[in-house]
């Protein structure tokens, strides 16, 4: 039984049966976000940012879990149609997405940065140095665990990560 909604999304739908789907029924609930296990950063991060924007998991806001044939399992924010206050801000971030496709520049850049890093250090010597080589830098900072203070090298590492 759906209620009426106390506001009208623009930019949100309601989610709807998929083909070939056995799991929960949500046909009270609007879809705002989800991810998958290969996501990518931006997507990580606009769905956590996007779901702390709209006040967390609630009685009304619920992370729906489920598993995927194709990339192992799926995450997406369901909204339920009751709560007005979510369904304004999640309809108004879904609708700033079309225009620029990141909810907070603060949050994507700090997860790009600390990857880039972390792709660095686990990063074994042999591979240190071919990316060293594919940015024109000198191989021996493949020694440091630190990525070196080279754009180049930075923007190789950054192409790798994405």
């Amino acid at each position: 039984m759906n209620v009426e909604t106390s506001y009208n999304t623009e930019n949100l739908n309601r989610w709807t049966l998929p083909d070939y789907y056995s799991g929960a029924e949500w046909s009270e609930y609007f879809v705002f976000l989800g991810r998958h296990r290969d996501s990518d950063l931006v997507t990580e991060s606009n769905f956590e940012c996007g779901l702390r924007e709209i006040g967390g998991e609630s009685d009304t806001v619920r992370v729906v879990r489920e598993g995927h044939w194709a990339v192992g399992w799926i995450e997406w924010i369901a909204i339920h149609e009751s709560d007005a206050r979510a369904l304004e801000i999640a309809d108004d971030i879904a609708g700033a997405l079309r225009e620029y496709p990141v909810v907070d520049e603060s949050d994507w850049s700090e997860r790009e940065w600390n990857a880039i890093h972390e792709y660095w250090e686990s990063e074994n010597i042999r591979g240190r140095v071919q990316i060293l080589r594919e940015a024109g830098a000198n191989i021996f900072a493949a020694r440091r665990d630190t990525l070196p203070d080279c754009d180049a090298v930075f923007e190789r590492v950054r192409e790798l990560v994405q």
